[in-house]
């Protein structure tokens, strides 16, 4: 899965430059409606995983080792935040803490088998496109993956 850099981070808006077009508006507001629709789906894989949202996502972001700052900065939260929720995905068996490699002081925070088998679950049936896209013909996906690729790299 792949995350925003933290606000910190991140690159300045070009926001100020000009208003957006109606045009463009709408686009983003169709791209919110597809996902807020989607919204309830996700939070029932979670559950039926017996997961809570911020724990579900930590999940999806563990395709690689990480700090408890990265995932906060990937999260946009305080690293308390995640000590509470490395806990809980700790005590069932989902995740460990790991010396890092060169500094044993910070800890890396890794998938258990059950953890990555739960994690693949997770992308496996988010991974499931909603029929709003698999009813699109084709061409029309391409066109819009190709669209939507675009976008994510002119950010």
């Amino acid at each position: 899965m792949k995350v925003a850099a933290p606000p910190d981070t991140a690159p300045a808006p070009r926001e100020a430059a000009a208003a957006p077009s109606a045009l463009a508006v709408e686009a983003w507001d169709l791209v919110g409606e597809l996902f807020w629709r989607h919204r309830p789906r996700m939070l029932a894989i979670w559950r039926e995983l017996d997961l809570n949202p911020p724990q579900g996502l930590v999940m999806r972001l563990l395709d690689d080792p990480k700090t408890m700052s990265e995932l906060a900065g990937q999260l946009a939260c305080d690293n308390s935040n995640i000590t509470g929720l490395v806990d809980r995905l700790e005590e069932r068996g989902l995740v460990e803490r790991r010396p890092a490699p060169g500094d044993r002081r910070v800890k890396l925070i890794v998938p258990t088998a059950e953890g990555e088998r739960v994690r693949d679950e997770i992308e496996r049936r988010l991974r499931t496109p909603p029929p709003e896209i698999r009813n699109l013909s084709e061409a029309e996906q391409r066109r819009l993956a190709r669209l939507l690729r675009r976008a994510l790299a002119a950010g």
